[in-house]
């Protein structure tokens, strides 16, 4: 692994919410009271936790995205400054809630509900003001919990720059063929590509988008192939009291290694210890490392 001296410059376009995780004994059935052993509160979304990521990792981190007029939306605004990610695009929508995540725990397991409320406000012209970073930006990365013609918009700007693009493919929906093509890479969950890509199988999908696509499942290993062969990396914890945030995770590893230059073996291994490392901790960004907790 190498690590250059250069801060890389990455601009995160995605979502922020509050999760509320209630951690139960049994998940509740239909017309079923369970009394929860405790209930937890934790910063999440999927924009903002690789905000936080690549930021901790030490990239000059931008996020857009929308947050409401509200007291969670200021929460969110403080930690994101806190933790070094410049906010000064983020939208705030005086007529709409923050985003939240209703979480039920058990068992290792974790049901989610969410509720993207300003999420869904962030529009294509919230991206016009800061568009002059689009092509400074040495990768912008994005995720599908915010509408997709923000994401399209996102791509069309990337294209005009010459950006490099990150996906994270989740939660899943269709994407139009341009945009899978233009993207740098793609990180997405293996149970959502019938979603993306139809009918293929894994390693159709996987031989047409060689060093793009990398297919991630709740073990921590992920799977790509590298022009010439099937290759899978897995680093499966002993222990996980946490799954959520283990894609961004990745993503956000994943992205430092490459911006530093580093191999693609090497970029899907380094993602796989930063999501490591999250699933010891509970929340998504809690236990996001820093470079210096690694050994190279």
């Amino acid at each position: 692994m190498k690590f250059n001296s250069e801060q890389p410059k990455i601009l995160v376009v995605g979502s922020s919410s509050i999760d509320l995780v209630l951690n139960t004994e049994k998940y509740p059935q239909a017309n079923e009271t369970v009394m929860a052993v405790r209930s937890e509160t934790f910063f999440g979304g999927k924009g903002a936790n690789q905000a936080v990521g690549t930021a901790r990792l030490g990239a000059n981190t931008m996020y857009i995205g929308c947050v409401g007029m509200d007291p969670y939306g200021q929460q969110i605004l403080r930690n994101l400054v806190d933790e070094n990610v410049n906010v000064g695009f983020v939208h705030e929508d005086i007529d709409t809630a923050t985003g939240t995540a209703y979480v039920t725990a058990s068992s290792g397991k974790n049901a989610i509900v969410v509720v993207p409320s300003a999420n869904h406000r962030l529009q294509p012209e919230h991206l016009e003001n800061p568009d002059k970073f689009f092509s400074t930006a040495d990768l912008v990365l994005v995720q599908l919990e915010i509408p997709m013609n923000v994401v399209e918009t996102v791509y069309e700007k990337c294209k005009k720059y010459g950006t490099k693009l990150g996906i994270y493919a989740a939660p899943a929906h269709k994407i139009a063929q341009e945009i899978l093509d233009y993207a740098t890479f793609i990180v997405l969950k293996s149970s959502d590509l019938s979603v993306i890509f139809d009918e293929d199988t894994k390693e159709e999908v996987l031989k047409k988008y060689p060093n793009k696509i990398f297919l991630r499942d709740d073990t921590n290993s992920t799977v790509y192939y590298n022009g010439s062969e099937m290759r899978f990396y897995r680093n499966d914890p002993k222990e996980m009291p946490n799954k959520m945030g283990m894609g961004d995770a990745f993503t956000s590893g994943f992205a430092i290694a490459y911006c530093h230059g580093n191999t693609i073996d090497d970029c899907v291994k380094f993602g796989n210890d930063v999501s490591l490392k999250v699933s010891k901790k509970r929340g998504s960004q809690t236990g996001l490392p820093y470079l210096k907790d690694f050994d190279f």
